[in-house]
């Protein structure tokens, strides 16, 4: 097992500015504003944990093809993440219906089986798999993890005064230069390798 500091870093910096924006943090701090921060972040971790390991597992089965497969797979992912990003949906105003739970297990279960079923082919997954391709898979499942499992405790912990000081499609914007730069070098490793 090899852990590169580098790779570490950069799933942690680009899995968190794309999961900022995300449904989940909003469904996060609903769950924290009708029950107990604590077990929701415990549910909402697991199943971050989860889906980081599908999605890491998918990443490495990718790391088997050609390289230049692999970089021409990482930067069409990285564009299609810039994309989804600088477009901005906008619509992610709904209103959600939580119920008061209470205790650790129904609280733990609720916030788990929220994440677990939103998050599946959502783009911090997509972009797990691809880092893990190219990346490694330790090092990418370790910052990807983390950049998810602080995403959910700061909705918890300081959800609204971030929705009132940094606007959400600025930390788009931000995440999705980062994607396209991240897929515009893959396309120059390929034609410089």
């Amino acid at each position: 097992m090899h852990l590169d500091l580098l790779a570490i870093l950069t799933a942690f910096g680009l899995i968190f500015l794309a999961e900022l924006p995300d449904k989940t943090m909003f469904a996060s701090l609903a769950m924290g504003t009708r029950m107990r921060p604590l077990y929701v972040w415990f549910g909402t971790s697991s199943a971050f944990i989860v889906h980081v390991a599908i999605a890491v597992g998918a990443g490495g089965l990718i790391g088997m093809l050609p390289d230049w497969i692999v970089k021409l797979v990482s930067a069409v992912l990285f564009a299609f993440g810039a994309f989804m990003l600088l477009r901005g949906s906008g619509d992610d105003d709904e209103d959600e219906e939580v119920k008061t739970v209470t205790g650790f297990w129904p609280v733990y279960s609720t916030a788990f089986m929220a994440v677990f079923i939103s998050e599946w082919g959502d783009l911090t997954q997509i972009t797990t798999a691809n880092l893990a391709a190219s990346n490694g898979a330790w090092s990418t499942a370790i910052g990807s993890a983390a950049a998810l499992m602080s995403v959910s405790a700061l909705a918890l912990l300081a959800g609204r005064f971030i929705a009132k000081r940094v606007p959400l499609k600025t930390v788009q914007r931000i995440g999705g230069v980062c994607m396209l730069g991240l897929a515009i070098w893959s396309v120059v490793e390929i034609f410089a390798g």
